[in-house]
């Protein structure tokens, strides 16, 4: 391989100590799908190719906008209007023609997405919507897919390693931290919400290092741990998540469930709904003095409401300080309702039936504006 010569194109990876011609070698084997190729992909994408991933392929049924310029950083103004999938395979056979790049310029469903990803050993997750990340998810289980997951919004971004067996051991997967598909739109693309430019470039370069890892088995993966990062303070937080069998339960059972499935329609589920609490019943329950509220958010996330009284106990933390939680009633909040419905159950496991145990639907931001509407 002409990247092996003295002096060639990994000749300063071949030389990391623990890493050398046999990692070389197997990340030049290896076969990478990155499912979409937005701000997250175009990073990942980048230093796969460059590192020497032997074959890349790239799922994007979408075209390139002037809006995407700030943050998808392998398009220039002239590629506005072309596919996105063509215009980063293009750039990506320049700065390594001794690669395999494969497009597929179409849009990922429960009919295409088994038989595309089959011929890949890792799926890299570069979409922005919550049934994209739940349809892969699935069909990583259903094929034995190692899932890459990352995830942005505004100044944060997350990153974790799914569905990575080990010794024959089940690992985490997505559904194990979100393990019901929401039926609000809880999670808005960042067109709505908005991102900082550089953020999908630093959790996309993360996302290619977990990457890396997983095939050349150097370091140690995000396996049954997500980490969180926040560009404006540059805080990592990395927590640990748990391999659930209940979390396999909405997993379709084969390929042809699996197909019959709506990703883009989620259907509620009784054991979701039990801890969702609305925010007009939210606000009838606050004054009570025989009720925990708790943020599970981490420290840095979000302002404290000064209208009701609260806890603060960040999600990773609140195993270890179940003591704290006092009342006969316990309402979970986050920002937008996705950790604290995950908190929620968390309480309801440690707690059984011993407390009402809700999660504020759609999360404090819902609230703070249902609040302000309806306060006289």
């Amino acid at each position: 391989m002409n990247g092996f010569a003295p002096y060639g194109r990994y000749h300063h990876q071949i030389n990391l100590s623990g890493f050398g011609e046999t990692s070389q070698r197997r990340l030049l084997q290896a076969r990478v799908l990155v499912a979409g190729a937005g701000g997250l992909g175009c990073a990942a994408l980048q230093y796969l190719a460059a590192t020497g991933v032997g074959t890349i392929g790239i799922a994007d049924d979408d075209v390139v906008r002037l809006s995407n310029l700030h943050r998808q950083v392998l398009y220039t103004v002239r590629d506005i209007g072309s596919g996105k999938a063509e215009s980063a395979a293009r750039w990506l056979r320049q700065l390594n023609p001794e690669i395999d790049i494969h497009v597929h310029a179409v849009r990922l469903t429960v009919r295409n997405i088994i038989e595309i990803i089959r011929p890949y050993d890792i799926i890299l997750d570069g979409t922005d919507n919550l049934g994209s990340k739940y349809m892969i998810n699935d069909a990583c289980i259903l094929a034995g897919k190692p899932f890459v997951f990352a995830a942005i919004s505004q100044f944060e971004g997350q990153v974790a390693v799914f569905n990575h067996l080990r010794d024959g051991i089940e690992t985490a997967n997505y559904r194990d931290v979100f393990p019901f598909q929401s039926t609000n739109e809880n999670e808005t693309p960042c067109n709505e919400t908005g991102v900082l430019g550089v953020l999908p470039g630093i959790i996309g370069a993360l996302q290619c290092n977990e990457t890396i890892k997983v095939i050349t088995g150097v370091g140690k993966p995000l396996v049954n741990s997500l980490l969180t990062y926040n560009a404006l303070t540059n805080q990592v937080h990395e927590f640990s998540i748990q391999a659930r069998k209940e979390n396999r339960l909405p997993v379709p059972r084969n390929i042809s469930e699996f197909m019959c499935t709506n990703y883009d329609q989620p259907c509620a589920t009784q054991a979701q709904e039990q801890f969702e609490l609305h925010a007009g019943e939210f606000s009838s329950l606050i004054n009570r003095e025989l009720i925990t509220v708790i943020d599970v958010r981490e420290p840095y996330a979000g302002h404290s409401p000064a209208d009701f009284q609260h806890i603060r106990i960040p999600y990773r933390q609140l195993q270890e300080k179940l003591g704290a939680i006092t009342g006969d009633t316990v309402v979970t909040f986050c920002e937008h309702g996705i950790i604290s419905l995950q908190a929620a159950r968390l309480l309801k496991d440690a707690l059984g039936d011993e407390k009402r145990i809700y999660s504020l639907n759609k999360g404090i931001s819902h609230w703070n504006m249902s609040y302000r509407n309806t306060k006289p």
